[in-house]
């Protein structure tokens, strides 16, 4: 196959786009790319009812969101409807395939007896020679080969083959006049060029129908690779629990689409033993990776620590500008620098961030009524006296400075740290985890604290 490298991902767009679709879709591409070629988008929208404009709007916004950039404009499978019968007709005139008037109810009969036996069911070929002309009730059936084998070399599992004994006459178009699935899958990787396919695992019966179908039409086979499926932790197919979610409710989540991408990567493809990879490292280096037979198990801690791998590195004005959609309070400022600064590493998500930062930018909203009697005792309530004067007096406002009279507190009351810092933290931040107390004083300013302690002791004393 000496022609320019050309894959493609083909949705079918009854639904979102989630992590398994996202997986196989980055691999089609970053395998073409890596290897200097394109690859396409293929809408395969065949199926009427449950095919929704919706769908395919939200598919390609999460492929944009995420920077996987397909090459020309997407390939909306039902408008090549008439292409597909042509391909069924010129089968027909070649002898490849033929017409079939079995009734359903003969089929199932058939089915239920082949059952009963222990064979596996399928069509036992009674139209096969009897060169039956088109009618209402006719389907068009692929005369597949009756002996040998059909095999191929995949990129991922090696050589796979099955006896074209296992295989019938499959079904090419339907009474209706719709062509199947089979039929336009491999219409429209010929008319596309499709040069390599990677696709889950999942797909392996249909690839022996395929190929069997391109050389029938006398056409050369892409290169094939089928990715496993991705599993939850527990080894069983992902699902919700699991963290199984479209790329959107990803993106809603607070997923940086960088760590998406290469958390997606690992799931299934390696180099070594490198974790973190630019994109414009993934591209470059995909094709010297590789892409692992065995299923990869999804895991939802892992893609946080990917996400705040990320976060931990992203530029102030950029990781700014990227919580817009998410918390209102940070401006381009000294005050939200260091608020950010302090606080960045505490967040996994985009969507964390509001939450760890409000009483930096609001009024503290009422103290947990455990909390406030667990902390505020007698004696934290003396100590806080004794802080509200100290800080008072306090000329130089750092957290060093901050940071030694609170050390200077606990030695004179032979308190410990929690005894002293627990009511401080609750009462200047209305919670009781935070940054260090003295760094988080230091940015919140001395009026803030001392307003929110004098708060605090007026509502409890």
């Amino acid at each position: 196959m000496n022609q320019k490298v050309m894959g493609r991902f083909a949705p079918s767009p009854t639904g979102t786009l989630h992590i398994g679709g996202a997986r196989t879709a980055l691999f089609a591409w970053l395998y073409s790319k890596s290897l200097g070629g394109k690859c396409l988008l293929r809408l395969e929208d065949t199926d009427k009812e449950r095919s929704k404009q919706k769908y395919t709007n939200s598919i390609i916004e999460s492929f944009n969101w995420l920077g996987i950039d397909f090459d020309e404009e997407p390939v909306y499978q039902s408008k090549n409807k008439n292409r597909h019968l042509e391909k069924a007709t010129q089968l027909v005139e070649d002898g490849q395939a033929y017409f079939c008037d079995c009734s359903t109810e003969r089929l199932q009969k058939l089915r239920e007896e082949q059952q009963k036996k222990g064979f596996k069911p399928k069509y036992d070929e009674k139209c096969r020679e009897l060169n039956l002309k088109q009618a209402t009730n006719t389907v068009v059936r692929f005369k597949n080969p009756g002996r040998g084998k059909v095999s191929f070399n995949d990129i991922v599992r090696g050589e796979i083959e099955v006896s074209n004994e296992e295989l019938d006459d499959l079904i090419l178009v339907r009474s209706d006049g719709t062509p199947t699935y089979n039929l336009c899958v491999v219409v429209d990787d010929i008319d596309m060029n499709i040069t390599h396919v990677i696709r889950g695992d999942d797909h392996v019966n249909n690839t022996f129908r395929q190929v069997n179908i391109f050389e029938a039409l006398g056409e050369e086979i892409p290169i094939y690779g089928h990715v496993p499926m991705i599993l939850g932790g527990d080894g069983k197919r992902m699902s919700k629990r699991h963290g199984a979610a479209s790329i959107s409710e990803y993106k809603e989540m607070g997923v940086l689409p960088q760590a998406l991408l290469n958390y997606l990567s690992r799931l299934g493809w390696s180099l070594g033993d490198q974790e973190i990879f630019q994109f414009e490292e993934l591209i470059e280096k995909f094709k010297d990776g590789r892409m692992n037979n065995a299923p990869a198990s999804f895991s939802l801690e892992k893609l946080l620590w990917f996400n705040k791998e990320y976060l931990s590195k992203m530029d102030e004005k950029e990781l700014i500008g990227r919580l817009s959609s998410f918390c209102g309070y940070f401006q381009k400022d000294d005050y939200s620098s260091k608020v950010l600064d302090l606080i960045k590493d505490r967040c996994n998500l985009l969507s964390d961030f509001e939450q760890e930062t409000k009483y930096f930018f609001e009024d503290l909203e009422a103290i947990d009524s455990k909390d406030a009697n667990k902390t505020f005792t007698p004696e934290a309530m003396d100590v806080l006296k004794i802080l509200l004067r100290e800080f008072s007096a306090l000329e130089d406002w750092t957290s060093e400075s901050i940071n030694h009279t609170i050390e200077t507190v606990m030695e004179s009351a032979n308190l410990g740290m929690g005894q002293v810092g627990k009511p401080l933290r609750l009462a200047v931040t209305g919670r009781m985890n935070s940054p260090p107390v003295d760094k988080t004083c230091a940015v919140l300013g001395r009026d803030k604290v001392i307003e929110r302690m004098e708060e605090a002791l007026n509502k409890l004393l």
